[in-house]
């Protein structure tokens, strides 16, 4: 069971002795291993998840590749599966084969990370996504919108780029209005929308999954026969949740590193 399960069934009984059922709150996502509640500076629990999928990844990647051969071993074709899904279907295919191989180990780096981060929200015994706290998502995000600000500047110099965000062929009337659109769409709802859209997922899916489980053991231990009946159907609907947090996990890591390689390809572009 995972320990998030464990931690709001022990301040479920401590709060009401089982006459009561607490519904898990966002403190659920906060757990620090040293510091208190009140310091910036605690050292958190998905602080330590990440820095344990990053050593996972280095050692996948070191021990796949290590021997190298025509014929792959099942680890190495794991790993040129994934390397080939970033290079060719994300990287190539919407930066273009002229720029893209120099993005390429970004956005390998970025999906491998968002998903192995993600598909820890089901794996025993961490179940905790790390992109349910939002700070992840958006270092990642600023991360992003460096670089594709950065690649702008230097593909078209500064007016140019700033030139470069407004279709051409278009009246001169509506070129402000334009202008303060797209200039709001660029620095402002893109890395927004790709900060909130990890974060929301993750976040409102492990809740999910923490309200049928916790929800369906408050049944059953302290619930009368019928209602011990009915937990049934929240352990049903907790593994049918978890079955579908594994497509959402994937899709997300998939999307956020797609979105990444369009925007650094519209950087790029000569003309928006």
């Amino acid at each position: 069971m995972s320990s998030d399960v464990l931690t709001a069934l022990g301040a479920l009984a401590a709060s009401g002795s089982g006459d009561s059922y607490e519904t898990p709150t966002p403190a659920e996502f906060w757990w620090p291993l040293w510091g208190g509640y009140d310091n910036p500076w605690a050292f958190t629990r998905p602080s330590l998840v990440l820095l344990l999928s990053v050593g996972l990844i280095a050692w996948w990647l070191v021990a796949s590749t290590r021997k190298a051969a025509v014929v792959p071993s099942k680890g190495q074709w794991i790993t040129e599966q994934v390397y080939g899904l970033v290079r060719n279907s994300i990287a190539k295919d919407v930066i273009g084969s002229h720029d893209f191989l120099k993005f390429v180990p970004l956005l390998f780096t970025m999906f491998t990370l968002i998903l192995v981060n993600n598909l820890f929200g089901i794996i025993p015994p961490i179940q905790y996504p790390t992109m349910s706290r939002i700070g992840f998502p958006m270092a990642l995000t600023l991360i992003v919108y460096v670089v594709y600000h950065v690649v702008g500047f230097r593909k078209h110099g500064f007016a140019g780029y700033l030139k470069s965000m407004i279709p051409g062929g278009l009246p001169k009337a509506v070129l402000p209005f334009i202008f303060v659109l797209e200039f709001i769409t660029y620095y402002v709802t893109r890395p927004l929308s790709l900060c909130l859209r990890l974060f929301g997922n993750m976040f409102a899916g492990h809740l999910l999954l923490l309200l049928f489980i916790t929800a369906g053991d408050y049944m059953l231990l302290h619930g009368s026969i019928g209602m011990k009946l009915v937990s049934v159907g929240s352990y049903a609907m907790a593994f049918v949740m978890t079955a579908f947090e594994i497509l959402v996990e994937f899709l997300q890591a998939y999307i956020f590193t797609l979105l990444t390689a369009t925007y650094i390809a519209s950087s790029l572009a000569d003309e928006h």
